[in-house]
């Protein structure tokens, strides 16, 4: 496993207004209000790839002028398939499922997606994002319940990753959540101490 200390990187991201990517506050269907995380992360995943990677056909409209009306009617489509439900969406392999039903619906048969469980060493996934990350992908991430209480605003909840720090403090991800950056330390993060682990998506072209 290579040494990296001291190694950060930022992918480049998109705004709508002020907000730092989508948001689901912006939500006025219910159940997307309160549990579309896992609709719109894969709606922030595909204005990224239609920006970054080309691949124009995963947005409905223009991904450099997108407003919030559009984000919020891109975002009813995507509820067709990554539907919240009384539990969310729970596990690797039904955002996977729905996402990637998604991409070939929409005409894009290029990518793939790999489930890593959040079981696997701390070290694995370090080395996972850092590829990741590295070959400008971002990566959906799934967090479950966690003994920590420093991370209850996002328990039971999808969002992107789309950078990493090493720090002499250990390994920090950058992800977007509700129109805005946190820097979190995956040390801590990934350690949930639970029996419902969640885990990361990794995309491949």
């Amino acid at each position: 496993m290579r040494e990296t200390m001291g190694a950060k990187k930022e992918l480049q991201y998109f705004q709508i207004g002020n907000a730092y990517g989508g948001s689901q506050r912006w939500m006025k269907d219910p159940w997307m209000h309160i549990g579309g995380c896992g609709a719109l992360t894969n709606c922030d995943t595909c204005i990224y790839l239609a920006l970054y990677h080309d691949m124009k056909e995963l947005c409905p409209v223009d991904p450099a002028t997108l407003t919030k009306k559009e984000y919020v009617k891109f975002a009813m489509s995507m509820k067709l398939y990554l539907r919240p439900r009384n539990t969310g969406i729970k596990d690797l392999p039904t955002y996977i499922h729905g996402a990637m039903s998604y991409f070939e619906d929409s005409g894009v048969r290029s990518l793939s997606m790999e489930g890593f469980e959040g079981s696997r060493p701390l070290a694995e996934a370090r080395e996972a994002i850092r590829k990741q990350i590295d070959i400008d992908i971002p990566i959906p991430y799934l967090m479950l319940k966690h003994h920590d209480n420093a991370f209850n605003f996002f328990e039971w909840h999808w969002f992107l990753v789309n950078g990493y720090d090493e720090r002499e403090d250990g390994f920090y991800i950058k992800v977007a959540t509700y129109g805005k950056a946190h820097w979190l330390s995956l040390d801590r993060l990934w350690d949930t101490q639970e029996e419902e682990k969640g885990g990361l998506v990794l995309i491949r072209i």
